[in-house]
């Protein structure tokens, strides 16, 4: 019997990929094939739906999305650096001037040059490199308006289509478990912060650690867990002394179930990014809709969340004073704080559920099964 041909071929790290565009992937996964045949990696398909990110995991996806066009979805609308490690130089001068054009030749051997500051220099966020996967795609899907002006910036005839983040939390913990939990750290008396997630320069953990320490030694009840891995030595080896400090708490990468007790055991969370590239952070998504008060960077990428159902945190030189105050805000006013978190956590009701989500991408999808 000839096998049937599946209507999407579905192309995404997956777990245990230690990723958070596998955990999103596994759970879309299992959304689309309650509407239909979806196979992962097939040779054929009737439209091949791509997850593309920053990183190395994406290499094979890239490439099939220009091979074989199909819908891809940008987890990550800055691929500079992905393309850093995946073109040597000259292939990276080339892909650079046909992004920017040839006049920007010099700028993209300086940048070929400078690499090794890629993580925090700005120059590399600024020009995200969209050009031609985005251009060959039937269609882009993105979660902010970030990532949505980066696409038409490059591709300015590409179609783009904005579907939020989804939020999936299969069997949580009980209140009783995160208790454990909380008291294993030994934070049981204290009010708790986290930061969860791959560790990198963008994450602002320099900022986060000092402003925690000023406001740990005005309120020392407070606690600052830091759980994930680092993604470099340098920045590892950076901050070791402010994880040290008294008052922080420290975790390794988290694997699923971990990772949700932890965040049922935190009171509030930071999630900062800057330079931002472009991407909706499932993690900011995830604490949100348990109902946590979330410090984001005020940021194009999160300017779909209600005003009221977050902390915005400026980047730049207001940063460390904006990060001190809400710390100190949270602690002191535990009802400001749970009124921020169900606000968050009614945004994510309504905008982020993988239900509708799943539909969503079966309607897109549908339009290129033919």
């Amino acid at each position: 019997m000839t096998r049937q041909v599946p209507a999407v071929g579905f192309f995404s790290p997956l777990p245990p990929a230690r990723t958070g565009v596998a955990d999103y992937s596994a759970a879309l996964l299992a959304e689309l094939r309650r509407h239909g045949h979806v196979d992962v990696a097939p040779t054929r398909s009737r439209v091949a739906l791509y997850h593309l990110g920053n990183n190395a995991l994406h290499a094979a996806i890239y490439r099939q999305a220009l091979e074989t066009p199909g819908v891809i979805v940008l987890h990550d609308a800055v691929l500079h650096h992905f393309l850093l490690g995946q073109l040597d130089r000259s292939a990276y001068i080339e892909e650079f001037v046909y992004n920017y054009g040839e006049w920007n030749r010099g700028l993209a051997a300086d940048l070929w040059r400078d690499r090794a500051a890629s993580a925090s220099d700005p120059r590399y966020f600024a020009y995200p490199m969209l050009r031609r996967v985005a251009e060959r795609a039937r269609a882009v899907v993105v979660h902010n308006p970030a990532a949505a002006a980066a696409v038409r910036q490059h591709a300015p005839h590409s179609r783009v289509v904005e579907i939020p983040h989804l939020f999936h939390a299969p069997g949580l913990p009980s209140e009783s478990q995160a208790i454990r939990f909380r008291q294993q750290l030994g934070a049981a008396p204290a009010r708790l912060f986290g930061v969860f997630g791959y560790l990198r320069e963008s994450k602002r953990l320099f900022s986060i650690l000092e402003a925690f320490a000023a406001v740990h030694r005005e309120l020392p009840q407070t606690a600052l867990l830091v759980a994930g891995a680092f993604a470099s030595t340098d920045l590892a080896r950076a901050v070791a002394p402010l994880l040290s400090a008294p008052g922080i708490l420290r975790l390794p990468y988290l694997e699923e179930r971990e990772f949700w007790l932890a965040a049922c055991a935190v009171d509030a969370a930071i999630n900062l990014r800057y330079p931002a590239a472009g991407e909706s952070s499932g993690i900011a998504i995830r604490l949100m809709g348990l109902g946590k008060p979330v410090m984001v960077t005020d940021s194009a990428e999160c300017a779909r969340f209600p005003q009221d159902a977050c902390i915005r945190i400026p980047a730049g030189p207001a940063e460390a004073d904006s990060l001190r105050a809400h710390l100190i805000l949270l602690t002191s006013m535990s009802v400001v704080a749970r009124a921020i978190g169900q606000r968050g956590a009614g945004h994510i009701r309504e905008h982020h559920r993988v239900e509708p989500i799943g539909i969503r991408y079966w309607e897109l999808l549908s339009e290129y099964c033919t």
